[in-house]
C-alpha cells in the first residue's frame, strides 16, 4: 500500500522550483548598462535587490575565472611546447618535416624551410648592398677628414686683396653692398638680425640694406618696420619690403627684391636669415675676397652657435654641423672650389646670381639650386672657415624634424630637376662626376637609405630570421670609428659620442621620409614651415660674441642697445597675449613603432646570445623610444 501523498508538501516544493526557475532566467537575462537620462527618471525605489546584486557580482567573478583558467591553459601549453622544443633539441638541430612526428613538430619544420628558402636570401642580397653601400660612405667620409688634415697642416687658406686699411683711401674705392635680410613672423629674433647688419663697418654711402619681411601677422609687421624706421632716422640706408602674397617662400623673397631697379648698381648681395647676427667687421672679411677673383661668384662663412650647450639636442646638432663646415665645406671649397651654398651668412656677386638665372621657386632648398647652377656656369666658390657669424639652432625636437624634413627632402627634388642639365653642361667630367655621385646619391640619398634600411630595419629582422647575417663590425665598429672622425671638429663634445651614433641613426627615419617624398614628389617634400627660434641669440650673446671677433664693438655697442631696448617696449606694448609657451610633449607614432620593434628584437637577441647585438638594438630602441615621446629638447607648442 502506498503512502499517502502530503499535498501541502508538494505545493511547498513546486512553488520553490518555480522561484528559483525565475531567478535562473533572471540571471542570464542581467545587462549592464551605462547610467542615461532615462535611468535618472525611474523611480528611486525600484533599486536593484541584494539578491540581484550577488548574482551579478557572482556573474563577473565566473568570468574572470573563466579568462584567468584560459590564460591558464595557454600559458601551460605554451610552456609545455618550449619544454618539448628543449629537450628535443631544437636550439642545437631543429627538426626537419620528414623527422617530424608531433604537430608542433611538423608547423616548426616548415616555418624553417620557408625561413630559409624564402625569406633570409633576399634580406641577405639587401643587407650586402647596404654594406657596400655603407663602405663607400665611411671611405668617402674617411677621406674627407684627411683632406681637412691636410689642409690644416700645409695651413691652406685663400688670399684676399684689403679694403679700407690703407691710410687715405676714398669711400668711391669701397664697392657697393646690398644686404638682404629675409624674415616671416620672426618676433623673436629681428631686432638683433637687424641691429647687427646696421652695425656693419662699411661706408654708409656704399651699403644698403633691404628687410624682405614675408609676415602676416600684423603686429609682427609693425615691430619690423618701426625698427627699420629707427635705423634710418639713425642715418643708415635701409628698407622695408612686404609681400602681401607669400608665393615661392624665401626664394620668391629674394626674387621680388631683386627685381627692384635700384639693385642693379650694386656689385655685391649679402644674405642673412632673421637668427644670423654677422660680426661689425663681416663685410671687410669677405669683400676682399672678390678683388682680382673675377670668377668668383660666393664666399660662404661658417656658422657659430650661441645655444650649442642648451641641451642635449642642440649638442648633438652642433656635432653634426661643426663637421659639415670645419671638413666638408672647408675640404669642397680648396679642392673643387664647389660646395653647396647654406642660404645665409655668404656674399654673392651680383652678376654670378644673374647669369645663373636667379632665384627659383622650383625647390625648398633655393641655396642649393642656384649653387648648382652657378658652378655649372663656370663660377667658383671660397669657404672661410675663420669668419664666424652667430646663429641659434632650433631647440624642440619638432622643430628640428621640420627642418631635417626639408633639408633632405629638397636636394632630390632638385636632382630631379638638373639631372639633364648636369649632364649636358659644359663642365669637365670630373665635376659632373662629383655633382652626381659625391654631392647628389652618396651624401643626399644614399647615406639616409642605407642608415635608415640597415639600422632600423635589416638589424632587427636578423633577430628573427637568423640565417641572415650582419656581421659585428657593421652594429658597432665601423659605426663607432665613423663617429669618432665626426666629432673630431667639436672635442668638447667627445662624451656624447654615443647618443650621437644613436641619435643619428633616430634621424635617419625622418632624413629617410624626406629622401623618398622628395624623390617621388610626394606632397610633403614641397612644404615650407619656418623653423621655430626662441631668441637666444640675445643682446648679451651678441655683444660677447663681437667683442671675441671685432674691436669696433666700443664704438657701436651703445646704438646697438638703444636699439635693443626700444624694440623691446614696442614689442611689450603690442604683444598683450600668448606671452606665456605652453610646453607639452608631443607623440611621433613612427619612432614609438620602431621603439617597440627594435626593443622586441633585443630580446629576442638576448635568448639567442647575440651578444653585441643585443646591447645595440636594447640602446637604440631606448633612443627611439625617448625620441618617440619627445623627451629630448625643449617642448615648445
Amino acid at each position: 500500500m502506498s503512502p499517502a501523498q502530503n499535498h501541502e508538501f508538494k505545493e511547498w516544493w513546486n512553488k520553490q522550483r518555480q522561484f528559483l526557475d525565475q531567478s535562473d532566467d533572471a540571471l542570464l537575462t542581467v545587462e549592464i548598462r551605462s547610467p542615461s537620462t532615462s535611468d535618472t527618471t525611474l523611480d528611486k525605489g525600484h533599486t536593484r535587490s541584494a539578491r540581484q546584486l550577488s548574482w551579478l557580482w557572482l556573474l563577473k567573478f565566473q568570468q574572470l575565472a573563466s579568462s584567468l583558467a584560459w590564460l591558464t591553459n595557454a600559458l601551460f601549453y605554451l610552456l609545455r611546447t618550449a619544454n618539448l622544443a628543449y629537450f628535443k633539441g631544437w636550439h642545437f638541430s631543429p627538426p626537419t618535416v620528414e623527422s617530424a612526428e608531433a604537430v608542433v613538430e611538423r608547423v616548426y619544420a616548415t616555418w624553417l624551410e620557408i625561413r630559409a628558402n624564402y625569406l633570409a636570401p633576399p634580406l641577405q642580397s639587401l643587407t650586402n648592398v647596404c654594406i657596400v653601400l655603407f663602405f663607400i660612405q665611411s671611405v668617402d667620409r674617411l677621406v674627407l677628414v684627411l683632406g681637412c688634415f691636410w689642409i690644416k697642416l700645409r695651413k691652406l687658406k685663400p688670399v684676399a686683396a684689403e679694403y679700407g686699411n690703407v691710410d687715405g683711401k676714398s669711400v668711391e674705392d669701397y664697392p657697393m653692398v646690398l644686404v638682404q635680410i629675409p624674415m616671416c613672423n620672426e618676433r623673436e629674433v629681428y631686432q638683433q638680425s637687424i641691429a647687427a647688419v646696421c652695425i656693419q663697418d662699411w661706408p654708409k654711402e656704399r651699403m644698403l640694406i633691404q628687410v624682405l619681411d614675408d609676415s602676416d601677422e600684423l603686429d609682427v609687421q609693425l615691430l619690423i618696420k618701426s625698427e627699420v624706421q629707427k635705423w634710418q632716422q639713425r642715418g643708415v640706408h635701409i628698407l622695408y619690403r612686404h609681400r602681401l602674397i607669400r608665393t615661392g617662400y624665401k626664394a620668391g623673397n629674394l626674387k621680388s627684391a631683386m627685381s627692384c631697379d635700384y639693385v642693379k648698381g650694386y656689385e655685391f648681395v649679402a644674405i642673412f636669415d632673421a637668427d644670423f647676427q654677422p660680426g661689425p667687421d663681416f663685410l671687410k672679411k669677405t669683400i676682399p675676397y672678390f678683388k682680382g677673383n673675377d670668377d668668383l661668384a660666393l664666399v660662404q662663412t661658417r656658422w657659430a652657435f650661441v645655444n650649442k650647450d642648451e641641451n642635449l639636442l642642440t649638442r648633438l646638432q652642433n656635432v653634426n654641423l661643426s663637421f659639415h663646415f670645419e671638413v666638408e665645406q672647408q675640404v669642397n671649397g680648396v679642392f673643387i672650389n664647389f660646395f653647396g651654398f647654406n642660404g645665409t651668412a655668404g656674399v654673392w656677386r651680383t652678376k654670378a646670381l644673374e647669369e645663373c638665372g636667379g632665384w627659383m621657386e622650383r625647390t625648398t632648398v633655393e641655396d642649393m639650386d642656384i649653387a648648382v647652377r652657378a658652378h655649372l656656369c663656370g663660377w667658383k666658390f671660397i669657404y672661410l672657415n675663420d669668419v664666424k657669424c652667430l646663429c641659434e639652432l632650433p631647440e624642440s625636437y619638432e622643430a628640428y624634424k621640420k627642418q631635417q624634413h626639408r633639408w633632405h627632402s629638397g636636394p632630390m627634388q632638385l636632382f630631379r630637376l638638373c639631372f639633364l642639365d648636369i649632364l649636358r653642361s659644359k663642365v669637365s667630367l670630373g665635376k659632373k662626376a662629383n655633382l652626381i655621385f659625391l654631392f647628389f646619391l652618396l651624401r643626399k640619398l644614399i647615406l639616409p637609405f642605407y642608415s635608415f634600411t640597415l639600422f632600423c630595419i635589416i638589424l632587427p629582422l636578423t633577430m628573427f630570421l637568423p640565417e641572415a647575417q650582419l656581421p659585428a663590425w657593421v652594429v658597432c665598429y665601423v659605426p663607432g670609428i665613423m663617429s669618432i672622425l665626426n666629432i673630431l671638429p667639436a672635442p668638447r663634445s667627445f662624451p656624447f659620442i654615443v647618443p650621437y651614433l644613436l641619435f643619428e641613426n633616430t634621424m635617419s627615419v625622418t632624413k629617410f621620409n624626406a629622401m623618398i617624398s622628395g624623390l617621388f614628389r610626394f606632397g610633403s617634400s614641397y612644404e615650407w614651415i619656418v623653423t621655430k627660434k626662441l631668441g637666444r641669440s640675445s643682446e648679451g650673446d651678441l655683444i660677447a660674441f663681437a667683442e671675441k671677433e671685432s674691436d669696433h664693438l666700443v664704438e657701436t655697442s651703445s646704438l646697438y642697445r638703444s636699439s635693443s631696448d626700444t624694440g623691446l617696449n614696442e614689442l611689450n606694448k603690442l604683444e598683450n597675449k600668448n606671452t606665456v609657451k605652453k610646453r607639452r610633449n608631443r607623440l611621433y607614432r613612427k619612432e614609438l613603432a620602431l621603439a617597440l620593434i627594435l626593443l622586441t628584437a633585443s630580446v629576442r637577441s638576448l635568448l639567442s646570445a647575440h651578444g653585441i647585438h643585443f646591447y645595440f638594438l636594447l640602446f637604440q630602441g631606448i633612443s627611439f623610444l625617448v625620441v618617440g615621446l619627445d623627451l629630448i629638447g625643449e617642448q615648445v607648442s
